[in-house]
């Protein structure tokens, strides 16, 4: 049966944080413009000094490449329907849309923390081989890794998906989340959601705790490795390549746990709460990696001064040349 004979529900209506007073959505929108402005400028920042520097074309950095693509591709899903929303009070989206809206979410979502996991790789083969890190990790098998967690991304965001697109929508079309995601849809389905609810828990604590588990191994094994690090100064530095990550992870892994897992053990806390901490986790990471992964590694800060430099020679040459014309 299509969707259109089980559904009276044409469009869905994104509602943000339901207690936020209608005075305020000039500045939520505003906190949100700028939160997706300054994620593409980390990033795009980011971007250039890769496309332009050769130096930085290591492993280590094909990974945050991938991360950047994820974390812009990700905003540019979620952000600009919640900002027009608050700005002009457009929070109506097609049903397909929503739906589209949902499966790109989660698709880089689940992408970002195989993303994770692959960097834990990386920083456990830095620290315990680094003699052989250059033989273990390169570019090109970087680069498999990252089309492989492109590839395995997929079930987790398409499995929901295609179960929550089906149900039949006939009452309320009132989404209670800045986005379109798997919960805040088949919430409004007239059906019992219980079936459709656990297969997409458990899927999302695969995605979750799988990676987690991993990351977690990688980062003890560091720690072991370290430990046995003869001089204080080094077992310091050493740490301080993996401190980056550590407080991403943290941010990234820990509110989304908490979250999912009260949903299913009866924690209860109010709704523009739990929104409040989905926003956390889900769009405070890519615009602070730039600046956690990026801008705090020796490497891509001679990268950006070199680039700095070089703008100024320019400069320089340029109004030389247009005095001596």
């Amino acid at each position: 049966m299509s969707v259109a004979n089980q559904s009276s529900v044409i469009d869905f209506f994104i509602v943000g944080f339901p207690g936020l007073q209608s005075s305020n959505y000039g500045l939520m929108g505003t906190i949100f413009f700028l939160l997706y402005l300054f994620t593409l400028l980390g990033n795009a920042v980011f971007l250039i000094l890769f496309s332009t520097d050769q130096n930085l074309h290591k492993p280590m950095y094909f990974i945050i490449l991938n991360l950047v693509v994820s974390d812009v591709l990700f905003s540019t899903t979620a952000l600009p329907k919640i900002i027009v929303r608050y700005w002009f009070q457009a929070g109506a989206i097609s049903f397909n849309a929503c739906f589209v809206q949902m499966y790109f979410v989660h698709f880089f979502g689940t992408l970002n923390s195989f993303t994770l996991l692959i960097m834990a790789i990386d920083r456990y083969v830095a620290i315990c081989y680094p003699l052989r890190y250059s033989v273990i990790l390169t570019n090109s098998r970087i680069l498999y890794l990252c089309i492989t967690a492109w590839l395995i991304s997929q079930p987790g965001s398409l499995i929901p998906l295609l179960r929550a697109y089906p149900l039949p929508y006939c009452a309320s079309n009132t989404i209670i989340q800045c986005y379109c995601d798997h919960v805040s849809i088949t919430t409004l389905a007239c059906t019992d959601r219980v079936p459709y609810s656990f297969v997409a828990f458990i899927l999302a604590m695969i995605v979750l705790l799988v990676p987690l588990f991993f990351i977690v191994f990688s980062y003890c094994a560091i720690i072991v490795a370290v430990l046995r690090i003869a001089s204080t100064q080094g077992r310091l530095k050493t740490l301080s390549t993996c401190t980056p990550q550590l407080i991403i992870i943290a941010i990234y892994y820990l509110p989304r746990c908490f979250v999912y897992l009260a949903a299913h053990v009866g924690i209860k806390f109010s709704t523009d709460l739990r929104i409040a901490i989905i926003v956390f986790y889900s769009l405070l990471p890519p615009m602070v990696n730039p600046l956690i992964y990026c801008f705090r590694t020796k490497e891509v800060k001679q990268s950006l001064i070199r680039t700095f430099k070089r703008q100024q020679v320019d400069i320089q040459n340029t109004h030389v040349c247009t005095i001596s014309k």
